[in-house]
């Protein structure tokens, strides 16, 4: 708790209310707004009385706490979104970024798994953009060859990672049920 302030002192912070209220309604436009800002101006001063120097401008020590405090408050404001009965929050929905790290970890582990030729040509064709064809000049083999180890790498890459069908891919049902709320 913060000491008494000396009678002078104490008088001096009253006598300055009017004027700090006319600024701050000046500042915010909103009467309500205005007597907050003034209540929190008197009370920050209050609780650092002891930086104040005596003999100096007390009005011009105490609008600058509320014009600070203003444009602080402002400032944060910009960034925050009414949401008076919680329906936008209640909207903002985001996967849990861990699944997606686990998901190409598993993928990684998988890849890592098939021949290297399949996981050559899966590479060449799925992951970097080439043809089968200019896959199949890199390679040195047929374009039939390049195909058929596509082929059987992505029916690998499925078998290793438990993918039937497209449902098994994204977030599990858990997750999606929870998104959907």
């Amino acid at each position: 708790m913060t000491p008494e302030p000396e009678p002078q002192l104490r008088e001096a912070l009253l006598a300055a209310v009017p004027s700090l209220r006319a600024f701050a309604i000046s500042l915010s436009g909103q009467v309500d707004r205005a007597d907050d800002l003034v209540q929190d101006t008197l009370l920050r001063a209050l609780a650092n009385l002891h930086r104040f120097e005596p003999g100096t401008n007390l009005n011009a020590w105490l609008f600058t706490i509320l014009r600070n405090l203003f444009h602080s408050e402002y400032r944060k404001r910009r960034r925050e979104v009414e949401d008076p009965d919680g329906s936008y929050a209640g909207r903002l929905k985001v996967q849990p970024e861990q699944g997606s790290h686990l998901d190409f970890e598993d993928f990684r582990s998988a890849l890592a798994k098939l021949p290297s030729d399949q996981r050559e040509a899966l590479l060449l064709v799925g992951a970097s953009g080439f043809s089968y064809e200019e896959a199949a000049n890199i390679c040195g083999c047929a374009v039939g060859t390049i195909k058929s180890r596509v082929n059987r790498a992505r029916f690998r890459l499925a078998s290793l990672l438990n993918v039937e069908d497209i449902e098994d891919l994204g977030p599990d049902s858990m997750t999606r049920a929870a998104l959907q709320g």
